[in-house]
């Protein structure tokens, strides 16, 4: 899998130009914060996953953990209704196995690692719990495109009060197979207000999917580069998938528990 982990000027190698032209002429004209129109994309591309009830996706995540980074990739399936992750890790955890479906097994995280570690057997904990945050900024009830949208539209809403926005429109963004538009949103100055320095969110211009979530810190200092702190992607994205209770249980003879 090719994800490019450059900054979107080497990311970009076809031009960046806006994709939503008319649209930003409206903001000027009418003077609409910047961040009204993007809210509006990430709205709509809410609402296919609406239609979504299920699918299976290769996830990769890139995140700043206690000033460390944490660097993984597994295949995930993901149910709506009631809420449901199974994650199978790949490369140096291969193996490792995790579901959670809300309502069921008490509220608690099943999952079991591979190795030495693996005599621990199954492990469940409550998604909150310090050894399931140990390698995660976010808990498994937050996983799934849905919710990274989710929280992203709760973060840009809460912009809306203030200035200091900038947004930039990218297009014909290469990921893995797809072709992506690129929303770019940034703030020149650390503020209380802003919890990271810039965002991008990458949506597959095929399914209208958002794919790809990217923020960024505040430089340290002048002229450093911006720290990425959260870089989750979804590749492989399945949606004629037909996914069942069987697909979250730990007795599934297919899985290792």
């Amino acid at each position: 899998m090719k994800i490019s982990r450059q900054v979107m000027a080497e990311v970009l190698v076809t031009g960046v130009i806006s994709t939503m032209a008319s649209g930003l002429q409206a903001v000027e004209e009418n003077k609409e914060h910047p961040l009204k129109p993007v809210l509006r994309v990430v709205e709509k591309s809410l609402k296919t996953l609406e239609s979504i009830p299920a699918y299976e996706a290769t996830f990769t995540k890139n995140e700043l953990v206690k000033n460390r980074m944490v660097s993984q990739r597994m295949k995930m399936k993901f149910r709506r209704e009631p809420f449901s992750v199974y994650l199978y890790f790949l490369g140096d955890l291969e193996g490792r196995e995790v579901i959670y479906v809300k309502g069921r097994n008490d509220g608690k995280v099943l999952a079991h690692a591979t190795g030495i570690a693996s005599f621990a057997g199954t492990l469940e904990l409550a998604p909150n719990d310090t050894m399931a945050m140990r390698e995660n900024r976010h808990p498994i009830t937050e996983a799934g495109i849905e919710k990274f949208l989710l929280a992203l539209h709760k973060q840009w809403t809460q912009e809306l009060k203030f200035g200091e926005t900038e947004v930039k429109y990218y297009r014909d963004a290469k990921l893995d197979k797809m072709t992506c538009n690129v929303i770019e949103v940034s703030h020149p100055r650390p503020r209380r207000q802003f919890a990271f320095h810039r965002t991008r969110l990458w949506i597959d211009t095929d399914t209208g999917i958002a794919v790809r979530v990217q923020q960024y810190g505040f430089p340290v200092r002048n002229g450093a580069k911006p720290p990425i702190v959260e870089d989750y992607v979804f590749t492989d994205i399945q949606t004629s998938v037909q996914i069942s209770d069987r697909d979250f249980d730990p007795n599934n003879p297919r899985y290792n528990y």
